[in-house]
C-alpha cells in the first residue's frame, strides 16, 4: 500500500498565510527552496523505521514543502537496487547497505547517509527445542530466572550435540550486511562459535562455520523459525516479540546487551541525489531528525501513540500489542519474562541521529573480519571510506535550522565532534573487547575469531 500527500492547495494556502503574518511576526523560519518536491521514499516493515512514519503523520515533511510517498518494499535487495536506480529518491536502510555498495561489495553504487534512524532495536531467538537444550546450562538468579546477558558459549554446548548427532545448527539474519548479520556473528564469536567467513569466490558466508547463517526477510522470521527450517535468528522488532506471543521461540539476548547502544538503520539517498538536490536533502534531514525528537521526548510520552501508528497495515502492520512489548520501554525473554529496558529503542537520545564516522568504521571492520572485504585495509582507508559514505556537515546544517527555528534545543547535538564517538569500552561490549573507531586494525587484531592482518578466509 502507498500513501501520497494530496494537499497542495492547503499547503499553498498556508504558505500565503504565513506569508502575510511576517508582515508583523518576528523572525519566522524561511522554508528551503527545495529543488524536488515530490519524493518517494522506502522502507521495511520494521519498528525501525518510524522516523519516516511520524515524519509524515505529523507534517514535518509537509513543513518543510515536501511531498512524499511512503513505500514499503519486499526485502533489503529490492529497496536498495530502487534507490539505485532513482524508482525511490531514498530509503530507511541497513548501515552497511550504502558502506557496501559504495565500496563495491554486492552492487556498486555511491549512496550517503546525512542521517542515522537509531540506536538498538535488535534482537536473538532461538527455536522452543534450542531454549530447553540451552536451560541447563545457564546462569539463575534468586527469582529462578536466567541471568541476562545470556552468554553464547552456552549455546556453543548445543551446537556441539548438533554436530555429535550430524544435524546443521541453522539460523536467520536479514541481508549479508545488515547489522543483524554482524551482531549475530559477533555474539557467536565471543562463544568461540565460528559463523563463517566470506571470499570473493564464495559468498555465503558459511567457510569453516559452526552455525550456518543465511538471509531471511524480517517478516518471515517467526514462520521460518516454526518451519524448522532454522534454529533461531537475529532480527529488528517486532519480530523477536511475535515468537514470544506466538510461543514458537525465544529471545535469549538484545543487540543492547551485545553493544550498548550500538548504530542500526540509517537513512539512505544516492550521491548524485543530494549534489544535485541539496535543499531538499536539507529538508528531509531536517524533518527526519524532528521525527526523532518526537519519538523520544518526554520520557517516551509519544510511544504509544507511535506504536498506533506503526501498527497500521501501512507501516509495519503488526499487533500493537506486540510492537509495544518492545518500543515502550520493555522487552519480554521467555513468556512471562518481561524485563525493563528502556534504551531498547533510541531515536534521539545519546546523539542517535548523528552519523558518526566512528559507527562506519565499526562496519567496515566487520566486513574485514568476515572476509566481504577480501584484502587489508589501512587505519586511513577505513577513515576515508566512513567520510565518503556519512555526512554530519549536512545533518550539522540541518540541526542548526531547527535550532534557530525552535524546533530542537542547542544541547541536542554534537556541535565540536570530530566525527568520532569516544571509544567504547570493554564493558559495553558482550566479549570485552573495546572498540576505538580511529584504530581499527588493532581493534581488529584484538578479536579473538576473524580476519586481521593479511590474513584471507580459506588461506
Amino acid at each position: 500500500m502507498t500513501m501520497k500527500l494530496t494537499r497542495r492547495t492547503a499547503l499553498a494556502f498556508s504558505a500565503m498565510m504565513l506569508a502575510s503574518a511576517t508582515m508583523s511576526a518576528p523572525a519566522l523560519a524561511e522554508m528551503l527552496d527545495v529543488e524536488k518536491d515530490e519524493l518517494k521514499l522506502g522502507f521495511i516493515k520494521l519498528t525501525d523505521m518510524a522516523p519516516l512514519a511520524i515524519a509524515y503523520e505529523k507534517g514535518y515533511f509537509e513543513d518543510e514543502g515536501l511531498y512524499v510517498t511512503l513505500e514499503p518494499q519486499a526485502n533489503w535487495k529490492v529497496l536498495l537496487d530502487r534507490v539505485i536506480t532513482g524508482e525511490l529518491d531514498g530509503a530507511h536502510m541497513l548501515a552497511g547497505q550504502p558502506l557496501a555498495a559504495t565500496i563495491g561489495f554486492g552492487t556498486k553504487a555511491h549512496i550517503v547517509t546525512p542521517f542515522s534512524m537509531d540506536l538498538n532495536g535488535n534482537g536473538i531467538t532461538v527455536s522452543n527445542e534450542v531454549w530447553e537444550l540451552m536451560k541447563p546450562h545457564l546462569e539463575y538468579g534468586a527469582d529462578g530466572k536466567p541471568v541476562h546477558p545470556i552468554k553464547a558459549d552456552t549455546l556453543k554446548k548445543v551446537i556441539d550435540k548438533f554436530k555429535t548427532e550430524g544435524r546443521p545448527f541453522n539460523m536467520g539474519m536479514v541481508f549479508p550486511v545488515s547489522t543483524h548479520n554482524y551482531e549475530l556473528r559477533y555474539w557467536l564469536a565471543s562463544g568461540g562459535i565460528h559463523p563463517g567467513f566470506y571470499s570473493p569466490s564464495d559468498v555465503s558466508g558459511q567457510i569453516s562455520a559452526d552455525a550456518l547463517l543465511s538471509v531471511t526477510p524480517p517478516p518471515q522470521m517467526p514462520a521460518t523459525l516454526e518451519a524448522g527450517t532454522i534454529d533461531g535468528y537475529c532480527v529488528g522488532e517486532p519480530w523477536n516479540q511475535a515468537a514470544v506471543f506466538k510461543g514458537i521461540g525465544v529471545p535469549v539476548i538484545t543487540d543492547y546487551e551485545i553493544w550498548k547502544n550500538n548504530p542500526e538503520k540509517v537513512f539512505g539517498l544516492t550521491r548524485e541525489f543530494t549534489e544535485q538536490y541539496p535543499n531538499t536533502t536539507l529538508a528531509l534531514t531536517k524533518a527526519l531528525i524532528r521525527a526523532a525528537k518526537w519519538l523520544d521526548e518526554n520520557d517516551y510520552a509519544n510511544r504509544m501513540e507511535a506504536v498506533e501508528i506503526l501498527s497500521r497495515s501501512e507501516y509495519v502492520g503488526a499487533d500493537a500489542e506486540v510492537i509495544a512489548n518492545s518500543m515502550t520501554g520493555t522487552f519480554e525473554y521467555e513468556k512471562g519474562d518481561k524485563r525493563e529496558v528502556p534504551d531498547f529503542n533510541v531515536f534521539y537520545r545519546y546523539f542517535a541521529t548523528y552519523p558518526y564516522y566512528s559507527d562506519a568504521v565499526w562496519y567496515l571492520t566487520q566486513m574485514r573480519r568476515w572476509g566481504q572485504i577480501s584484502e587489508a585495509k589501512s587505519d586511513e582507508w577505513f577513515d576515508e571510506t566512513a567520510r565518503s559514505v556519512y555526512l554530519p556537515d549536512i545533518y550539522l546544517e540541518a540541526a542548526r535550522m531547527l535550532v534557530e527555528e525552535g524546533n530542537a534545543d542547542e544541547d541536542d547535538f554534537p556541535w565540536d565532534t570530530d566525527g568520532y564517538r569516544k571509544p567504547t569500552p570493554a564493558a559495553d561490549i558482550i566479549d570485552g573487547v573495546a572498540y576505538d573507531g580511529k584504530q581499527p586494525n588493532d581493534y581488529l587484531d584484538s578479536l579473538t575469531i576473524g580476519l586481521k592482518g593479511d590474513q584471507v578466509a580459506g588461506g
